[in-house]
């Protein structure tokens, strides 16, 4: 048997693993499929262990080794019926004849990461993950701790973890004990610096700037602004969530300041985050220092 894992959501793949390691009783073997040779082929696809009447092949990144991916298509019908054999490819070319093989002869599984537009899916997901851990997750607090924690499965999981020890869950105790990803974090920034709150401002940019990347803040900066300029142009005849693909949660806290700013405020602030762009691009001076300058001007719109 073969089963081919693709894509590059390790979270998924891995637990996928798991069930297929768990279905088989005995060890599994682990080959990196860089460290294939031609010559090995033979004793790795058709041999048979002296300790074992099945064994369970688990290879991994075998189609960046071009030598053996182009030819192990014509293996394929050698692999000894005691075989399972499953191959870990997060982006195979699909386009090579062995994929296309593959997809004929092996049983296929696909598993993409999550983008934004699946915030609703992450929401359900860790809800559905709270119950096996074993405790109750409300849809506030599943909001709360996809937009805290962002759609990665891995941190999502071990956030769920965390929460797994804790006996009361409410909106308090998940901001105290889970750490929020930059995105919330940028939202926080950027809503401190609509508010006018200057002080606190540099504070927070005071702590980002220890751990965060400067650029891909300013790049979620941008996305924020751009979300704002989006909901202010809105018609009452717009689903704004579903006609620019912002998150409903989102659409809620911005809407407030979009009334507050308006159109024009909003046109400042795009000026204001393009400026800075083009002096991120070009100056010699402290990313970080910039970013806050265009902070402060914001702040004081």
């Amino acid at each position: 048997m073969i089963t081919l894992l693709v894509g590059k959501n390790s979270f998924e793949i891995e637990r996928a693993l798991a069930e297929i390691k768990s279905d088989f009783i005995g060890e599994s073997e682990k080959i990196d499929g860089n460290d294939l040779n031609l010559a090995r082929l033979p004793d790795i696809l058709m041999g048979v262990s002296l300790f074992a009447e099945k064994r369970l092949l688990i290879v991994r990144g075998l189609s960046e080794n071009k030598a053996v991916w182009t030819v192990f298509g014509d293996w394929l019908d050698k692999i000894s019926d005691d075989i399972h054999l499953v191959l870990i490819e997060p982006k195979p070319d699909k386009r090579t004849t062995t994929f296309k093989t593959l997809k004929d002869n092996a049983v296929v599984r696909e598993f993409q990461p999550w983008s934004d537009r699946d915030t609703a899916k992450a929401e359900q997901w860790v809800i559905s993950e709270a119950k096996k851990l074993g405790f109750v997750l409300d849809r506030k607090s599943a909001l709360i701790l996809v937009q805290r924690v962002g759609i990665d499965q891995w941190q999502l999981f071990h956030a769920l973890e965390k929460l797994a020890m804790v006996d009361d869950i409410s909106e308090v105790t998940i901001k105290n004990i889970i750490d929020a990803n930059l995105t919330e974090n940028v939202f926080n920034l950027f809503e401190t610096a609509l508010s006018g709150r200057i002080d606190d401002l540099v504070q927070m940019i005071r702590v980002l700037e220890q751990s965060d990347d400067v650029y891909r803040l300013s790049a979620l900066l941008f996305s924020q602004a751009f979300q704002l300029a989006a909901i202010v142009s809105a018609t009452d005849s717009d689903n704004i969530a579903k006609d620019f693909s912002i998150h409903p949660y989102v659409v809620s806290k911005l809407t407030p300041i979009a009334k507050r700013v308006g159109k024009g405020g909003v046109s400042k602030i795009i000026s204001i985050l393009t400026e800075v762009d083009d002096d991120m691009k070009l100056s010699k001076t402290d990313p970080w220092l910039l970013v806050e300058r265009a902070l402060i001007k914001i702040a004081n719109i």
